[in-house]
Order: C-alpha cells, then sequence, then structure tokens
C-alpha cells in the first residue's frame, strides 16, 4: 500500500443562513486540511512522479481568500456586489466545514482522473478539514478510476 499526504490552510468567509446564533453573521476562519491518498500502487507520470502535492494542495488553496456559499445565498451571487471570482458555490444546503470536506474530496479525485483516466486502480482518499481550533471533519471513500 502507498500513501500520499499533504497539509495545507486557507483563508474563507461564510455564513450558515438560517443558523440561530452567530455562525449566521458573515464570518471567516483560517482552515486547515489534511488529504491523503491511499492506493495499492500509484501510477506514476512522465518524470516518475504519483500525484504532485503542489496540485493536491491547490485543490483547497482554491478556496483561499474567498467567500464560500450555498446556492441558495443569493445575495453574494449579485455581480454588481461582489466579484464572481471571489465567490465559491459550494452543493448542499450550507458552506459547513462538512460541505467543504465534501468540495475538496471531489476536487481530488477529479485530479486523479484527469491525470491518471481509465487505469482502474481502487484509491482512497481522505479529506479533514479543522474549521478551529476544536471543530473537524472528516470524510474518506474509495474510489475507482
Amino acid at each position: 500500500m502507498e500513501k500520499i499526504v499533504v497539509k495545507a490552510h486557507f483563508h474563507t468567509a461564510h455564513r450558515q443562513i438560517g443558523y440561530p446564533g452567530h455562525c449566521a453573521y458573515v464570518h471567516g476562519h483560517t482552515w486547515r486540511g489534511q488529504i491523503t491518498v491511499r492506493c495499492e500502487e500509484f501510477p506514476r507520470d512522465e518524470l516518475d512522479m504519483a500525484l504532485d502535492f503542489g496540485d493536491l494542495k491547490r485543490v483547497m488553496r482554491f478556496l483561499d481568500h474567498k467567500i464560500i456559499i450555498s446556492e441558495n445565498d443569493r445575495t453574494f451571487l449579485d455581480e454588481k456586489l461582489f466579484e464572481p471570482q471571489g465567490v465559491v458555490v459550494l452543493p448542499g444546503r450550507g458552506p459547513s466545514v462538512e460541505n467543504v470536506a465534501h468540495y475538496v474530496w471531489n476536487g481530488v479525485a477529479n485530479h486523479i482522473r484527469d491525470k491518471f483516466p481509465s487505469r482502474q486502480v481502487v484509491y482512497t482518499i481522505e479529506v479533514e478539514i479543522q474549521e478551529t481550533d476544536n471543530n473537524f471533519f472528516t470524510v474518506e471513500k474509495s474510489v475507482t478510476v
């Protein structure tokens, strides 16, 4: 079994519409993330590298200095008020730590699909996102690419 682990941090703002407390207001975090990819044996590219650490970190860092929202947060989708390149729409009902982790997981899976398509390799991808010093969420799923 082989394993690649990368860590990165990124700064974002969000709000939880409908939340009965302070999280309903726009606020920011320095999120920390860890991506772990495991498989029996990684395919290698022409440089004899599996997955580039920087490419995996970029999946998380794409969120850096942006506001993350859900599609029901219409205010931040108004291009007259907010720069579209500064807004990331996450799937789900809100920009929770859970949805951030799933967004990153999907980004990693898509990167692997683009880099090593149709190899029939089973990858286990684990994404851990730390929203605050004390709050973490982890998603781990396998995908065959």
